[in-house]
């Protein structure tokens, strides 16, 4: 009985490393580089419907960001 548990569950997991891919369901990162006189928020409201602080935060995030600083040329990844 235990065996065929077993075999059941170890087949399971075959045929699901098999099939399992990834989903892609964020799609690909954007990725921008900072140009002369924009800013976190100017480059947010490029990029992003809705809520600007929301995409600022978001950027921060993707970027480990300390604050809202930014340099020219510095290549920002866009969630």
């Amino acid at each position: 009985m235990f065996a065929r548990v077993l075999i059941l569950v170890v087949a399971a997991l075959l045929v699901w490393t098999v099939a399992a891919r990834s989903s892609q369901a964020h799609g690909a990162k954007q990725v921008v580089t900072v140009r002369p006189n924009d800013t976190l928020w100017s480059i947010a409201q490029r990029h992003y419907a809705g809520d600007v602080r929301d995409a600022i935060w978001r950027i921060e995030r993707a970027n480990h960001l300390p604050g809202a600083d930014v340099a020219v040329g510095e290549k920002l990844v866009l969630p």
